[in-house]
């Protein structure tokens, strides 16, 4: 019994750790995992559902129409027999069974027009699907990288914690030594306490952005979620791929935003076409087939020269009538309907048009924008490595001339500050480097990934 209490207890205990065990994601999991759960990527899709009944509508509207009906009913009173044309003046059993069919040969190609019209919108849909995915993946890159530069700045902000803990025990030592004013100590004790509130900031920061990263991915909960630190780094003087131009002239092929639009502006012209399908006579071609059967229909029997009811059956194969015919409609006037229609189809391909050429508008700004900054960051990452190494330099110049006693706590504290800020800086550029470039890739056609 022992034996299977401690077995029970050592199960559970793995469960446990396996349960409160962090999992570790890439960026590319992120997005895959996003691509397949995102609810509102799933509303997406339905709509690309949707267009493809509808496209699916518009080619079996092509297909006769067929429909057919039968009645059985009482007559009570005086009236004429539709098939014995005579006054019927008692209770009359009746039944009548049609079936007609119809179909379109010609109006004005508005049909085919509308095939090619929802065609052209189910790609736009699609496009529409695809540009979510896109803006959904960036996102989650941008905040992948926010965790990431959190990271990294709790990092070097316990480090800067760590050397000032060790100045406030030696300070402690020295004043207790009677070497040294208490006055110094406290100004390093302040040092530390600002410091450690930076860190908590940092820390902060860095919960803030996993369960912002977390909620982007519509998990249930961030409680172990973690994501994979890269080694990402800038190497000697990195080059921008191509130049704006060059990037906008593949994105505008590709980005499906601008094909969502172009496809939307070509299904106009459809819907133009359509409606002057109005202006165009309309030909059909439809048939039919009735029969029926009446109560009040009597033949004379020839055998005892009476009058008895005309069979069922009989009736059914005599009341046959079948119709085909061809149907011309000429359009003369319908109150100016088909020209309002034909003046909204322009105005909506106008429309269009304008939506076209503001969508490449406004991927060459992004572009341009998203080159510049890059631009920008990568000169100020350069600028902030001058800074720290030169900071860097002075604050060890700093620390041995604090640690000899020929440097007071305040011009101490000042050059570990300037250290500080010139590292946080230089980890500032240097992830908006790596997520501008990042970007510029990705309108390149490249996968969205930090593995270069």
């Amino acid at each position: 019994m022992k034996k299977q209490i401690a077995l029970f207890a050592v199960f559970f205990t793995f469960l446990a750790l396996n349960a409160g065990a962090q999992q570790v994601w890439t960026l590319e999991q992120c997005v895959n995992h996003a691509i397949t759960n995102n609810l509102q990527l799933k509303q997406q899709m339905l709509l690309v559902e949707i267009a493809k009944a509808d496209l699916l509508q518009s080619k079996l509207d092509l297909l006769p129409g067929i429909s057919g009906n039968a009645s059985h009913a009482y007559n009570y009173g005086q009236t004429i027999d539709r098939y014995t044309n005579r006054f019927a003046t008692s209770r009359v059993q009746s039944n009548n069974f049609y079936l007609q069919g119809g179909v379109t040969l010609f109006n004005g190609f508005q049909k085919l027009n509308g095939i090619k019209q929802n065609q052209l919108n189910l790609m736009a849909s699609q496009q529409d699907a695809d540009k979510y995915m896109n803006d959904m993946s960036i996102n989650i890159a941008t905040f992948y990288l926010q965790v990431l530069f959190y990271k990294e700045l709790v990092q070097i902000r316990t480090k800067q914690l760590d050397i000032t803990s060790q100045q406030v025990e030696r300070m402690k030592k020295l004043v207790n030594a009677g070497t040294m004013a208490p006055g110094d100590a406290y100004t390093i004790e302040a040092q530390y306490a600002v410091e450690e509130s930076s860190l908590i900031d940092a820390e902060n920061n860095l919960d803030v952005s996993l369960l912002t990263l977390s909620q982007l991915l519509d998990l249930p909960s961030a409680e172990g979620f973690d994501i994979e630190v890269p080694a990402l780094s800038i190497e000697g003087d990195p080059k921008l791929v191509g130049n704006p131009d060059q990037i906008f002239l593949y994105a505008q092929a590709n980005m499906p935003e601008i094909k969502a639009s172009e496809y939307r502006m070509q299904s106009s012209e459809r819907q133009l076409a359509r409606a002057k399908g109005n202006y165009y006579p309309s030909l059909s071609l439809s048939g039919s087939w009735g029969t029926g059967y009446s109560g009040a229909s009597q033949y004379l029997d020839s055998t005892d020269f009476s009058l008895k009811t005309t069979p069922w059956d009989d009736q059914i194969r005599d009341n046959n009538n079948q119709t085909i015919g061809l149907y011309l409609t000429i359009p003369i006037l319908n109150g100016w309907q088909s020209r309002t229609m034909v003046s909204k189809a322009k105005i909506s391909l106008d429309n269009s048009k304008l939506d076209y050429e503001l969508q490449k508008m406004m991927l060459r700004k992004t572009i341009q924008q998203a080159w510049a900054d890059a631009r920008a960051s990568l000169k100020q990452y350069h600028a902030s490595e001058k800074k720290v190494n030169a900071t860097r330099e002075s604050f060890r110049y700093a620390e041995q001339k604090f640690d000899v006693g020929i440097m007071n706590s305040v011009d101490y504290n000042n050059a570990k500050k300037d250290l500080s800020n010139a590292e946080s800086e230089q980890i500032q550029s240097k992830f908006d480097f790596i997520f501008k470039t990042t970007v510029l890739d990705f309108y390149m056609g490249k996968p969205l990934t930090l593995k270069k």
